[in-house]
């Protein structure tokens, strides 16, 4: 038994590892499949003909590494210069359409195991990220929509207010 008084053991590796609740979120488990499936889209480029697409997955995969710590360690709440849902959002398009034209490319103009598995893994990937701009997307909706007023009413009856030649 522990006394009430003692102190937290010391920091460990355990440490650097994410929480299980980040890991369970919808969030953490697509940023995973995300970085998961990019390191092993670049690993089949690599072993391929299609070498020249190897450049694609090994930059989403570190941005999507990136993008899990910053969540992780919560630097969106400590840096609050840039928005973190526009900035994941773009990536997540981007990388869903870049995704999709290599894709299709590496299945077909190449006709090694290798690409045709990196283009296969390429189409998954797109699916990855198209769902998570989806759900992104409707994240910033809703921001948007907080920052307006709810009602054409209340719009038009600021207009009327504001209305500078009456004076």
């Amino acid at each position: 038994m522990e006394e009430p008084g003692a102190a937290a053991p010391p920091p460990g590796p355990r440490s650097l590892l994410p929480p299980r609740e980040f890991l369970c979120s919808r969030k953490g488990q697509l940023l995973t499949a995300e970085s998961v499936l990019s390191f092993i889209i670049f690993i089949c480029y690599i072993a391929s003909l299609a070498s020249s697409f190897m450049m694609v997955p090994l930059l989403e995969f570190l941005l999507a590494l990136f993008l899990f710590f910053a969540y992780t360690f919560k630097l969106n709440e400590k840096f609050k210069g840039l928005y973190w849902p526009l900035s994941d959002f773009l990536r997540c398009v981007t990388a869903a359409i870049i995704y999709f034209a290599i894709s299709i490319a590496a299945v077909s103009r190449y006709s090694d195991g290798a690409s045709e598995a990196g283009g296969v893994f390429g189409f998954i990937a797109t699916i990855a990220y198209a769902i998570d701009f989806y759900i992104t997307f409707n994240e910033l909706v809703t921001f948007l929509k907080q920052g307006s007023p709810d009602s054409p009413e209340e719009r038009k009856s600021e207009d009327e207010d504001s209305n500078s030649d009456e004076d």
